[in-house]
């Protein structure tokens, strides 16, 4: 019997988000410490199993309450049952003949929920890279971000960018560079740019997230992208921008330049600041790490924050005191 496992990583966006949806530049990186994992192994009929995410029995009318206001309505399935019907749309188009072997599958993701660290993507990423060992197709590294990508939009109508799957498909840190100059097509699949950043060891990263609290990705992004839309000059301004700061991030960091990456860090929350009306408890994390002297910005769309500290004592610091309302500090370290 044939078992196959593969994990997929979540992500902090370092600079330049929101602005991959709107053709800007970001620089993303993984976070090894939570990913998503997905185990398929040949089975007599093709067989999705849930997870704790998909399940539909209660304590009480209150626990599943309480479930959706944490969880929201959805669950893993239909994430793995999108993945699976567009890997079968793509083999056809590129002329691929699948084998008639079957599969059960499951997955399970040690990314907390709703906090913008990419779990979603995470799960959709390691379904499709068990379906390319099973089926024994190699799809291009640079179109893997757009395919996933395309699992959500197409098939689920999420709203999201490339970035989170960029990074995702390749791992590291990468700078990623979505200008329409940029685009390239491959198998039928658009990609844009994406370069692989050095990450130096002494290079001082952490991630924060709310234990309790936590907003999914679609609630900042749909407000942005109708006003986008509409041309609100304010949110059109603001995506060049936050682009500028991650071109000028990748200087930085290619430069080893922290003070520098510090203060950029620190302008992109500033500016998401300006377009957006945060929930409080998410602006108290950013100001709570800042009090401490750390620089500190969004790292997704749901909570988590990310930034750079100057030395140990800081970051016993920024963990003691956010602790204290109930976030937990992370220290990133360099990874590939």
């Amino acid at each position: 019997m044939r078992i196959i496992r593969k994990r997929a990583y979540a992500r902090a966006g370092l600079l330049g988000n929101p602005s991959d949806g709107y053709n800007g530049k970001t620089i993303s990186f993984s976070v090894k410490d939570f990913y998503s994992e997905v185990t398929l192994y040949d089975w007599h009929t093709l067989e999705i199993i849930p997870s704790q995410y998909d399940h539909g029995r209660f304590r009480s009318i209150y626990e599943l309450a309480e479930d959706v206001s944490s969880h929201g309505y959805y669950g893993g399935v239909r994430l793995l049952k999108a993945t699976i019907k567009r890997f079968v749309d793509y083999c056809t188009a590129q002329g691929i003949q699948l084998h008639s072997d079957n599969f059960s599958v499951r997955y399970e993701s040690h990314i907390p929920r709703q906090v913008g660290l990419a779990g979603s993507s995470s799960i959709i990423t390691a379904m499709l890279r068990c379906l390319m060992a099973f089926y024994d197709v190699e799809m291009p590294l640079e179109i893997q971000p757009s395919f996933v990508l395309s699992v959500e939009t197409d098939e689920l109508g999420i709203s999201a960018g490339l970035q989170d799957r960029v990074i995702q498909a390749y791992e590291g840190m990468v700078y990623m560079d979505f200008d329409e100059s940029q685009a390239r097509v491959k198998n039928g699949i658009k990609h844009y740019h994406y370069e692989y950043l050095n990450w130096a060891k002494d290079l001082p990263l952490y991630i924060a997230y709310h234990t309790q609290l936590g907003e999914p990705t679609e609630v900042f992004h749909n407000d942005i992208r109708g006003r986008y839309n509409r041309g609100e000059q304010e949110v059109v301004s603001a995506m060049q921008q936050f682009a500028q700061y991650a071109a000028d991030g990748r200087e930085a960091i290619l430069a080893n330049d922290l003070p520098r990456l510090a203060d950029l860090i620190d302008a992109n929350f500033n500016m998401r600041q300006q377009i957006a009306k945060l929930p409080a408890w998410q602006v108290d994390m950013v100001e709570t790490a800042r009090a401490c002297g750390a620089s500190a910005k969004f790292a997704g769309s749901g909570g988590a924050i990310v930034g750079t500290y100057t030395d140990e004592a800081m970051l016993r610091t920024l963990s003691e005191k956010l602790k204290a309302i109930g976030s937990r500090v992370i220290a990133i370290r360099p990874t590939s």
